[in-house]
């Protein structure tokens, strides 16, 4: 069985799962009628997506869910949910902006976990199954669809 720090990174991006779930769903609401909300709606699907497969790695490597991590990730995530809404009271492109390089931040550090638990299945026979290319495939995808609509929120916020 490996070891403690497996079951510890695995539920670590479990939580920042959770985190990104929720930001993208009120992101959907906030916008709600318009093309940002059925892009956040599709990312959500994907992301829902790659939790699956997270959790089904975590369940072979003897790992759980951690609701306590989980429980942190959620309030985390309404923290930054009010530091959003401080920056941009009016809830503009600012805050759009923010919020989608927060998201933007995870896709890119889930790529770092498929590419890091990729690397340790050559050791780990737990991790060995996932088609990890088609993953790093998928989270670069996503955090190129994301750009799209973070350098358009840079532009409409910054200038």
């Amino acid at each position: 069985m490996p070891g403690k720090h497996l079951a510890t990174y695995l539920s670590d991006h479990l939580a920042g799962a959770v985190v990104a779930l929720e930001l993208l769903e009120h992101l959907g609401n906030v916008h709600a009628g318009t093309e940002l909300a059925a892009f956040f709606a599709r990312l959500r699907e994907d992301i829902l997506a790659d939790r699956a497969e997270l959790e089904s790695l975590t369940g072979r490597a003897g790992g759980s869910t951690g609701t306590v991590r989980a429980a942190v990730a959620w309030l985390g995530e309404k923290a930054a949910r009010l530091k959003l809404r401080m920056d941009d009271a009016a809830g503009g492109d600012f805050r759009l902006l923010e919020a989608v390089e927060l998201v933007a931040i995870g896709i890119d550090g889930k790529r770092a976990l498929w590419l890091a638990l990729a690397a340790a299945s050559e050791a780990v026979p737990e991790l060995r199954g996932p088609d990890y290319d088609r993953l790093v495939d998928r989270a670069a995808d996503q955090r190129q669809r994301v750009e799209t609509v973070r350098l358009d929120a840079a532009r409409k916020a910054l200038a």
